[in-house]
């Protein structure tokens, strides 16, 4: 059967619909056309054959992007239930040709260029405009509609059918229907389409779809180019909504003026891999689907659909430990068809099966039918694109790498942890981190629930499709993943304003290994730190450096340089530091003693013994906290802070922490001023609360002051206590309170009047003996142990 007599054939359809794809492979088994014409970029035409290749498997995506800016892109996605990729196969399996006939991507992405250098002066007017537009039609007939308002023609023709959700109308009009036609007819769903379509744009036009104009001129001359080749005998697969417009035959000269003065743009074009998740109502042709899993089931399920997706679901549930047999399967079927017929359904649809499978399987919970939803009717199928498919060279380099390390793209999220010890992990930690470098976020780097050495790593991975827009842009620095990281590791390096941002990027290059980029990033960070005299600067970047020296270990990469540069800017620190603590406000000195607790820590691993830098830069840093903690000028947090930090390190003895601490709260001090130093002291998360515990002359201390502040001035000094306070655990907080509690005459016999172990005013040699035989199997001696051992224990 043939319906060629009346000129072309023309196939309205619904992008990503499964009915509307089977519509079509019926309607094109039986005309049997001489050519295919298909909605879709012409530039992609050398692509079609691809689609027969074996390592091809949808869903995919043509990508078109400017050759001199790749962020600038367009994806035109096809899942395998989309009438577009069956017109394709149906055409390459029959030996028919088959071409794009929308318009060009040299046009649409320079047209989008375009759109956005459009001026708020511009903007503003179209929004004047369009208020007195609104107030002259007040009156007008609701059959009428703004030019400048898209219309949704699924939505009209649903709501013209008494239906309030376009989906569910029609999923039970084409969808649910087989998609094989009307009657034995497979051209008559096309039929009816068409007329209902023209009727649209009768009432509304365009409905706001005004670029659709100058699409539709050059389908219609690309229409009548492959007419006069093939004659007739022409198949058009096409939005429904452009039927009607193809079917009008205006001049060719109107067709061209319309294309007259279009913009254009250079423009290159691939296949790439896809994902259900992201064929949404925001992508490709602007006409997505909210359930592709489900719309997919549909398609490769024609018979029997209901009873294989409720296995489906039984079967992921199952996984998931859930209890779920084939009497559920079988009810929810029989729910699902009762629930179908109730609404006067032809068959079930998704919001039938799913109430179905809460009720049956999930128990009326919707926790577990979020997984379904997730995992089934979205679902995360990631397509694949042969090799033979164009890519830029950085692209088919990140493949070797992928495939060499086993490391493959996927969908789904997934943890990854790396053993840097091991070359295989290594070099994906070097792929990874050079891939961040690129801003091609694949994986993000999270925190390890195992071992906190420097030798691992874990890592968070999902590949979207628009990474791939993301190794086209980085194509610009490089043909390689090493070679591009190392270009724009240079780069950043010499735009970079900040100490802070050089010494970050040499942390990162480190992790990347990019040796080569390493000597231009020291220079630029010597330049940067002999140029900075903001101390606050040089102490954010000093941390940074002197990770990278740990990383830099660990992969085995000479950091002789940097280690020089963390010197210098260690010693730059130490000079500057004490000027900068003086005479400034509560802020700055918050900010401050944040900067002396990370210039310690960083100064803790810079000086650790063996290491190039270890001879007296601990000691030196321990010079600058006296100075810090003996200064009247400097702020008493950044004062408390110091005095802690000596004392753990122990350069400062207990007495002398309390002797300072004693005059720090005497009557003299201000009170704002005392705690602003406990606070220093005991708080920021430093283990204060359990140094009170355990020193009872600091805790007396500091009830005493306490207690004796003045009424009016403990209203100001309360909120900084209770931030110091509150930052304790819970445990630490409820001892604390009992020990203050029972007041200083008791702290002698805390364990008489409480029980608590640990707080006797003298050594228990019997509890300390009960701690041996555990002590002795900790170190490996067994049981046995003598009095020479016990009293090395006590």
């Amino acid at each position: 059967m043939t319906t060629f007599a009346a000129g072309p054939l023309l196939l309205g359809v619904r992008h990503h619909g499964p009915g509307s794809a089977r519509a079509v492979r019926a309607a094109l088994e039986a005309a049997t056309p001489e050519v295919v014409l298909i909605e879709g970029p012409p530039e992609a035409d050398a692509l079609i054959p691809l689609a027969a290749e074996k390592d091809m498997r949808p869903p995919v995506a043509l990508l078109a992007h400017v050759v001199d800016e790749p962020g600038r892109s367009a994806f035109w996605p096809l899942a395998e239930f989309s009438p577009e990729w069956v017109a394709i196969r149906w055409a390459l399996e029959h030996g028919v040709p088959a071409r794009f006939i929308d318009l060009p991507a040299t046009h649409t992405l320079a047209w989008g260029n375009e759109e956005e250098k459009g001026t708020a002066e511009e903007k503003k007017g179209q929004e004047e405009k369009q208020e007195e537009k609104g107030e002259e039609e007040a009156g007008a007939s609701d059959r009428s509609v703004d030019a400048d308002v898209r219309i949704d023609p699924l939505a009209v023709l649903a709501e013209t059918a008494g239906h309030d959700d376009p989906e569910r109308w029609w999923e039970d009009v084409v969808e649910h229907r087989g998609g094989a036609g009307i009657g034995a007819d497979p051209f008559a769903p096309f039929t009816a389409l068409e007329e209902a379509m023209g009727a649209l744009r009768e009432v509304y036009g365009v409905g706001g779809h005004d670029r659709d104009l100058v699409r539709e001129a050059y389908m219609r001359l690309q229409l009548r180019a492959a007419q006069r080749e093939f004659g007739d005998e022409v198949a058009v697969v096409c939005g429904a909504w452009h039927v009607p417009a193809l079917r009008q035959r205006p001049s060719v000269a109107a067709d061209r003026a319309l294309l007259k003065g279009l913009p254009k743009a250079k423009a290159d074009m691939t296949w790439v891999p896809w994902t259900h998740r992201r064929l949404s109502r925001v992508s490709g042709y602007g006409a997505g689907i909210d359930s592709p899993g489900w719309y997919g089931h549909l398609f490769a399920a024609p018979d029997r659909p209901v009873e294989r997706w409720m296995t489906k679901v039984a079967r992921l549930l199952r996984d998931e430990d859930r209890m779920v047999s084939s009497a559920h399967v079988i009810e929810a079927v029989r729910l699902a068809d009762t629930l179908a017929a109730m609404r006067g359904r032809p068959l079930p649809g998704l919001t039938e099966t799913t109430d179905a499978v809460r009720a049956v399987m999930c128990e009326g919970s919707d926790v577990p039918l979020g997984l379904v939803h997730d995992r089934l009717v979205v679902g995360d199928v990631l397509g694949e694109v042969p090799q033979s498919a164009p890519a830029v060279p950085l692209q088919r380099d990140l493949a070797r790498a992928q495939k060499r390390l086993r490391l493959k793209p996927e969908p789904m999220e997934r943890e990854l942890e790396l053993d840097l010890r091991g070359e295989t992990d290594a070099g994906r930690s070097g792929l990874l981190h050079r891939l961040r470098l690129l801003g091609i976020a694949w994986g993000e780097p999270t925190a390890s629930r195992g071992s906190t050495g420097t030798f691992r790593e874990t890592w968070r991975l999902r590949w979207e499709p628009e990474l791939s827009v993301r190794v086209a842009e980085a194509g610009v620095w490089g043909t390689t993943v090493l070679s591009a990281a190392t270009g724009k590791a240079e780069a950043d390096a010499v735009a970079a304003h900040a100490l802070a941002d050089v010494t970050a990027l040499a942390e990162r290059c480190l992790l990347a290994g990019l040796p080569d980029a390493l000597p231009v990033v020291m220079r630029v960070l010597a330049d940067r730190a002999a140029l900075d005299a903001d101390v606050g600067h040089l102490a954010q970047a000093l941390p940074a450096l002197v990770r990278s020296l740990r990383y830099g270990d660990v992969r085995g990469t000479d950091t002789h340089a940097l280690t020089d540069v963390a010197v210098g800017l260690a010693e730059r620190i130490f000079v500057g530091l004490p000027p900068a603590c003086s005479a400034i406000d509560a802020e700055a000195a918050e900010h401050m003693r944040r900067h002396v607790d990370a210039v310690h820590g960083a100064v803790g691993l810079l000086g650790e013994p063996g290491t190039a830098a270890s001879g007296g830069i601990r000691e030196r840093w321990h010079s600058v906290l006296r100075v810090l903690a003996g200064r009247d000028t400097v702020p008493g947090v950044i004062r408390g802070r110091a005095v802690r930090l000596l004392l753990d390190d122990g350069e400062l003895g207990q007495d002398e922490a309390a002797r300072l601490m004693g005059l720090v709260l005497s009557p003299g001090t201000e009170p704002g001023d005392a705690a602003a130093w406990i606070e220093g002291f005991v708080g920021g998360g430093s283990g204060g609360g359990m140094l009170l515990v355990h020193d009872e002359r600091l805790l007396g201390l500091v009830d005493a002051w306490l207690t004796g502040v003045p009424t009016e001035a403990f209203t100001d000094v309360l909120p900084l206590l209770r931030r110091t306070f509150s930052a304790y655990e819970a445990g630490v907080r409820r001892t604390l309170g009992e020990l203050v509690r029972r007041g200083p005459g008791a702290r002698g016999s805390v364990e008489a009047a409480s029980g608590i172990p640990g707080f006797a005013p003298d050594l228990d040699p019997g509890r300390a003996d009960a701690v041996l035989p555990v002590l002795s199997l900790l170190l490996g001696l067994g049981e046995a142990y003598d009095d020479d051992f016990a009293g090395v224990a006590r």
